[in-house]
């Protein structure tokens, strides 16, 4: 199965996709994680029943166009990506496959446009990453002067791709095959090697964050049948003692726990698939 390239026009530029059209089939949009791209779903498509496929790549990564200067990468920001991806496609419903920052991205969609969204299934996160209010100065002064620090700097050349490849192994550990396919759909040449395509701007912190109280109200105000799948060891910034209590909020979702790390969807494409796959067939 291979899926082709397409190009959904948006009011800045336009959002890159990779589509396995299926009419008629139950459409699916897929959302990746944050500096990942839509080469995060390929090792699942082998494994996943009859589905019309979109694999985005969210705005600023991959292949899609970056945000224009002075434009910032927030979660309304994806959101509205994602309809709009939708609206090119011309689907009026939906549901959706989101990992990590993807799956956070997902779940306020569906909380949103909650006509739109038949489903959710989730990898890796349930919902944005919150934090204490007391954090809000600290993490406003860090955003202000990074975002001003970065004005001017120059991007890591790579000779070769391999190179890139390790680097991206390095920032997280993942099959070196699956580390390999984000590469070539992330980088681009330049002179004297390669650079990373995504967008310099997303590497920085956010200025705001939710806090926890906040996150949950939006889980709790979610219509459609939810489905997680979770690595067993929780990540740092999703500890277990958060994303239970997320779980907690909703008692309809479905969850399958994995052994696997963070990019299980593509070191266990078959496992994931087989949790996924009949949930999001089910016309919606």
């Amino acid at each position: 199965m291979t899926p082709a390239e397409a190009t959904l026009p948006v009011a800045w530029g336009q959002l890159a996709a990779l589509r396995v059209e299926r009419p008629g089939a139950p459409r699916v949009i897929a959302l990746h994680g944050w500096l990942d791209n839509a080469a995060s779903f390929l090792p699942l498509l082998t494994h996943l029943p009859p589905l019309d496929l979109a694999l985005l790549d969210f705005p600023g990564h991959g292949r899609s166009t970056h945000l224009p200067p002075g434009a910032e990468y927030l979660m309304p920001t994806y959101v509205h990506a994602v309809l709009d991806a939708a609206d090119a496609l011309g689907w009026e419903r939906f549901a959706l496959l989101g990992h990590s920052m993807g799956a956070a991205v997902a779940a306020m969609v569906a909380v949103a446009q909650p006509q739109r969204v038949a489903r959710l299934g989730l990898i890796e996160t349930v919902g944005p990453l919150a934090e204490d209010e007391t954090a809000a100065p600290e993490r406003l002064r860090q955003a202000v002067g990074a975002a001003r620090a970065l004005r001017g700097k120059s991007l890591r050349v790579f000779p070769d791709p391999g190179v890139a490849v390790r680097a991206r192994l390095h920032a997280s550990p993942m099959e070196e095959a699956a580390a390999r396919l984000l590469v070539e759909r992330g980088i681009r040449p330049v002179e004297g090697g390669h650079v990373w395509s995504s967008d310099p701007r997303l590497t920085l912190p956010g200025a705001q964050r939710m806090t926890e109280g906040q996150v949950q109200a939006l889980l709790r105000a979610l219509e459609c049948p939810v489905h997680a799948v979770l690595a067993r060891k929780a990540q740092p910034y999703f500890p277990e003692d958060v994303r239970a209590a997320r779980l907690a909020v909703l008692p309809r979702a479905e969850v399958t726990v994995l052994d696997g790390g963070h990019h299980l969807h593509m070191d266990r494409p078959a496992e994931v698939a087989a949790a996924l796959g009949p949930f999001l067939a089910v016309a919606g």
